[in-house]
């Protein structure tokens, strides 16, 4: 592991806790954005995950998707650090992973590996490369790798660096586009 990449989520993990209202609060702003965006428009699926309290909000963006008429695709983690993306079974239907993150069951042949867009989590964005840096796990750069579609992120401030402050590999996957309000 990365010990520079290890040091910086801590303190970045820190940083996201002290500033979890402002971050919730960056929320609606960051949802028009996404709205307004042709990859959302366009999109018959989309494929996001359930937020912590941490991050930026994803159930609105989940409603927002339902009232569009998008099918809403949420990723199962599978064994290898690989993910399975799944329709979304409701709130009442996911189940905890051993990460304590809600996901929908593996149901084989309802696998969309390749939603219209992609919703990447992650902790801090680099505006100048598009870099991220997630929870450390790999599941995401892994993913990545594989996808086609577009990928955007909704970075709220405290997530917004103007060039990545931890080391960016040759794996890491960067973004197409990040959606800040600042």
């Amino acid at each position: 592991m990365n010990l520079e990449k290890k040091a910086f989520r801590d303190a970045q993990i820190k940083k996201m806790q002290q500033a979890a209202s402002q971050t919730s609060q960056a929320a609606p702003a960051l949802l028009a954005k996404l709205m307004a965006l042709p990859q959302w428009q366009q999109a018959k699926t989309v494929g996001l995950t359930v937020s912590s309290p941490i991050e930026v909000p994803t159930e609105p963006i989940m409603r927002a998707a339902t009232a569009a008429g998008k099918v809403v695709l949420l990723p199962k983690c599978m064994p290898h650090r690989q993910m399975a993306f799944l329709p979304d079974p409701g709130a009442d239907q996911r189940i905890k992973s051993s990460f304590g993150i809600p996901e929908p069951a593996y149901v084989a042949e309802l696998v969309d590996n390749q939603p219209d867009l992609l919703i990447v989590p992650g902790i801090a964005y680099a505006k100048d490369t598009h870099a991220r840096i997630g929870f450390g796990g790999g599941y995401y750069d892994r993913f990545l790798a594989q996808y086609q579609g577009p990928t955007v992120t909704l970075a709220a401030p405290v997530m917004t660096y103007d060039t990545a402050l931890w080391p960016v590999e040759a794996f890491d996957v960067l973004l197409d586009t990040i959606i800040t309000i600042d």
